[in-house]
């Protein structure tokens, strides 16, 4: 397939290295330095200038386009871009959304997915800078649920357990979702499942209330 991804930041560009080799990928963002460090990186083909702009669609091959991926950095730019990319006929468009108050817009305009941050939080979860091992990313619902990264030690007791043993914990609380773990050595977003082992360094991406959230990081952070 032919693949335009207009955005080149961390979730483009992890989708650029899960698409390259088995799909001509070309990606579109206004940084020329990003455009330069992803054929570097990944060898797909990079356009620098505006997903916006017409001619730039075109120098990208939107013309041949199978599938359009929107993940610029604010709504208002992937919502043009969808709009232009259904004007030349593209079938398949995935748009990341940031405001659900977009989401209507969106469905007018042509978008056949539609995922929210939360759904799509590579962004947040594979920054690998300097940080704490609980680093809260976001706060939704007025504060009734807190989205909070925790990185897993070495000497926690639940390196090499499954998720389906660590939620099944007595002293795991109940109301919580583990909704990705990031494997840091291995530079993979991983979406668990039951059998799958948290080992130490990896970074465990929670969704809980507050207080939950801090239960869940003294369970797995203590010591063995």
């Amino acid at each position: 397939m032919y693949i335009l991804i207009a955005g080149g930041g961390i979730v483009g560009s992890n989708l650029t290295r899960n698409l390259v080799e088995n799909h001509d990928v070309v990606v579109i963002d206004i940084d020329r330095q990003v455009c330069e460090d992803i054929y570097s990186r990944f060898g797909a083909v990079s356009v620098h200038g505006s997903a916006t702009r017409v001619s730039i669609l075109r120098d990208a091959g939107i013309e041949k386009c199978d599938v359009a991926v929107a993940v610029m950095r604010n709504d208002a730019d992937n919502l043009a871009f969808t709009v232009l990319a259904k004007d030349f006929g593209v079938d398949k468009i995935l748009v990341r959304m940031r405001d659900p108050e977009y989401k209507s817009a969106y469905r007018k305009a042509g978008a056949t997915a539609v995922g929210s941050i939360m759904e799509l939080m590579v962004e947040k979860f594979v920054i690998d800078i300097e940080e704490p091992r609980v680093r809260r990313v976001a706060s939704l619902g007025n504060g009734r649920a807190e989205i909070s990264i925790i990185t897993v030690p070495e000497h926690s007791p639940c390196t090499g357990k499954t998720v389906a043993d660590i939620v099944n914990s007595s002293g795991f609380p109940e109301d919580i979702v583990i909704a990705g773990i990031y494997d840091k050595d291995n530079d993979k977003l991983i979406i668990p499942r039951g059998n799958r082992e948290i080992n130490a360094g990896n970074q465990v991406f929670l969704v809980a209330t507050e207080e939950n959230m801090h239960r869940a990081a003294d369970y797995l952070m203590r010591k063995k």
